[in-house]
């Protein structure tokens, strides 16, 4: 059984790991994508920032950590809010827990006031691009803004 909360204090080192690990597997260990990113340390502080941001984490029985995902304003005049760090580890992939993480991050998105969710990823991540088709996210063919993940290459954006 695998429970869904919100992140706390004492996750941060793992869900860090979690995103660096899989980025590094797929060679995006790089600038320009979220391995890089400040707060990948402290993401309970970050999160933790602004009620119109949550982190998800997803933990098994045992108390393993195994992934999460996040949402945070993106572009707040016009309702929009952006997908961040939906990662898992290895053995959790294939499992469907994806989409729970998702289903947790939309309904926190809607219950928050956001009318879009937008997501930024990269071509070599097919298996998170097929995710976010299959979810109802729909192809971009460039960015909304000029984001801070100038290697992420592939644009998705969902109207809740």
């Amino acid at each position: 059984m695998v429970t869904i909360r919100p992140i706390k204090p004492q996750d941060d080192a793992s869900l860090a790991e979690i995103v660096k690990q899989s980025l590094k597997s797929f060679g995006l260990d790089i600038p320009g994508t979220a391995y890089f990113d400040p707060e990948l340390n402290n993401l309970s502080s970050y999160y933790a920032k602004t009620p119109k941001r949550q982190y998800f984490v997803a933990v098994a029985d045992n108390g393993n950590i195994l992934g999460g995902n996040g949402i945070a304003e993106y572009d707040s005049a016009n309702g929009v809010a952006e997908l961040q760090k939906l990662y898992l580890v290895n053995e959790a992939q294939g499992h469907h827990l994806s989409y729970k993480l998702l289903d947790a991050a939309v309904a926190f998105a809607k219950q928050a006031g956001y009318q879009q969710l937008y997501l930024e990823t990269h071509h070599a991540l097919t298996t998170a691009i097929h995710l976010y088709q299959r979810y109802g996210f729909t192809t971009l063919d460039h960015p909304l803004n000029n984001g801070e993940h100038s290697s992420m290459d592939r644009f998705f954006i969902m109207n809740l």
